[in-house]
């Protein structure tokens, strides 16, 4: 006994619960301890020896958990282990309320037991309420000081992944496809909230550890839904993909709130959602190819441009326009224009060679109006990707059932009905200057008047050029694969367009 005097006096100094030296007993601590005859083989040097040999066995130098978990020990010891779940007297009561609750919790929000180590957690604390350890094999020493830290293990990487999620989506994302330059491309650009271990490690050592374990499990709209359908789903493959949600809805991001107007595209269901001034406007998109896939991001619809011009990203003068270089019947047809970058100066199709798009010293720009790639209106956001929502001149690609097919920007099926969402307070002349300019027909006598007047004036007619939005309406660019319908809150279930599910899956405990 006297071998675990040393650890007993660490206890007092760290405030753990139910602590008292061999001194004040007149009963034998095999008497008083829940650890019965085996207390006295406590000794403070064999539960260092064994948790370090845990460390070294369950440990991962890469893993943030592992690194917070251990340096929490090493900072409460200079010895290298001051236990957290058990004194001299047995086990704490919170040890089997946290085994307790995790045996529930983890299959409930769709998360692998055994990333855990639940299984392992229950043997244990079976073993050491059995007093089992000859029967098994095991000093009590080994089992304690790794049941110690597996236990703090499992807390922290709990309450942190509920909290914050249990993957970091901007990191891993970010460096998933390559682009043909070399970089990565920026494929996830929300700003997430970096996860807290400090606070979890911090409350190990508090007596409310099990209300924060509680208090971790996520309350937004999303996730909730999810894990209403997980708890009443037993198709193997749908409870696979809710919980793969699930991960994506604990990250720590923007969120819309439906309670004011904001605008939702969820990639794999090729929607889009406008919500507010009660009313939910629905509508089919097309959004960016596998290889040229969409960013997810958040931003806020500030302006719009009616009949604007399309100045044509580099990568597709290079990689398609140039195969049409010297053809200047191909750029006529197409309303381009060429300009040379250096001068200004407009230049004839005939006379550009391939070398010199290649070079990118020429810019491209496509006249506004019928036939113009963006269509007759594109919805402005700031971001860093140049993508926008915009009208087509293909409205044909509506009717596909895969519409993964532009270069990153969001074609709109509706278009007008889009822009009259984002001007709630817009007047009747004003919403028919727009269907004007679009070339759609006009709901007013003074619009229709003035068409009559205007038979032969050159289409369209541009009586509007720019609109502000104001105040400026959030977008949120989503990938879900399961999500509850802004209409109705059922869970809508869709393909996983750009593979990014296994992409969870990997980096994340998901069932």
């Amino acid at each position: 006994m006297k071998r675990f005097m040393h650890f007993a006096f660490w206890l007092l100094a760290f405030g753990m619960m139910g602590m008292q030296s061999c001194a004040d007993h007149r009963l034998s601590h095999a008497e008083i301890s829940a650890f019965g005859p085996y207390a006295e083989e406590l000794d403070t040097a064999l539960l260092r020896q064994y948790f370090a040999k845990t460390i070294a066995a369950t440990g991962s130098a890469d893993s943030p958990v592992d690194k917070a978990v251990q340096q929490c020990y090493r900072d409460t010891a200079s010895q290298g282990f001051v236990p957290v779940w058990f004194t001299e007297n047995g086990l704490m009561d919170d040890a089997d309320a946290l085994v307790a609750y995790l045996h529930t919790a983890l299959p409930e929000n769709g998360l692998d037991t055994a990333a855990f180590g639940l299984h392992d957690l229950e043997s244990d604390i079976k073993a050491v309420h059995d007093l089992a350890f000859d029967s098994i094999g095991q000093n009590i020493n080994e089992i304690l000081a790794r049941l110690d830290y597996n236990l703090s293990r499992a807390y922290v990487r709990y309450t942190v992944g509920q909290r914050y999620g249990f993957m970091q989506p901007e990191k891993i994302f970010n460096r998933l496809q390559q682009k043909p330059e070399g970089d990565w491309a920026r494929l996830f650009d929300y700003e997430v909230r970096r996860p807290d271990y400090t606070e979890a490690v911090r409350q190990l050592f508090v007596g409310s550890r099990i209300d924060y374990l509680q208090a971790s499990e996520p309350s937004n709209p999303t996730y909730q839904a999810l894990q209403e359908a997980y708890k009443h789903t037993t198709d193997t493959l749908r409870r696979h993909k809710l919980a793969v949600n699930m991960e994506r809805a604990r990250w720590q991001l923007a969120q819309p709130n439906l309670a004011q107007p904001c605008v939702l595209v969820n990639l794999p269901a090729q929607e889009l959602w406008a919500v507010g001034h009660d009313t939910i406007l629905n509508m089919r998109i097309c959004c960016g190819a596998y290889a040229t896939k969409t960013p997810l991001l958040h931003s806020k619809i500030s302006y719009m441009q009616v009949n604007p011009d399309w100045m044509v990203p580099q990568t597709i003068i290079k990689k398609e326009l140039s195969l049409h270089a010297g053809d200047s019947a191909y750029f006529a047809r197409h309303h381009y224009y060429l300009i040379e970058r250096a001068t200004s100066d407009t230049l004839n199709p005939g006379d550009v060679s391939a070398e010199q798009f290649q070079a990118g010293t020429i810019r491209i720009g496509q006249h506004g109006g019928r036939g113009n790639s963006l269509g007759r209106i594109v919805f402005r956001f700031p971001n860093n990707f140049s993508v926008y929502l915009h009208d087509t001149n293909s409205p044909g690609t509506f009717q596909q059932d895969r519409r993964t097919v532009s270069h990153g920007c969001i074609r709109v099926q509706k278009p007008f009905e889009l822009a009259r969402f984002l001007l709630p307070e817009a007047d009747a002349w004003t919403l028919d200057r727009l269907r004007i300019s679009m070339d759609l027909p006009p709901e007013t006598e003074r619009g229709r008047q003035l068409l009559r007047e205007k038979t032969d004036a050159p289409r369209p007619l541009r009586l509007l050029n720019y609109l502000s939005v104001s105040p400026a309406v959030p977008v949120f660019i989503l990938y879900y694969t399961a999500f509850p319908s802004p209409v109705d809150g059922v869970i809508q279930y869709y393909p996983d367009r750009y593979e990014y599910d296994d992409v969870v899956s990997k980096h994340s405990p998901v069932w």
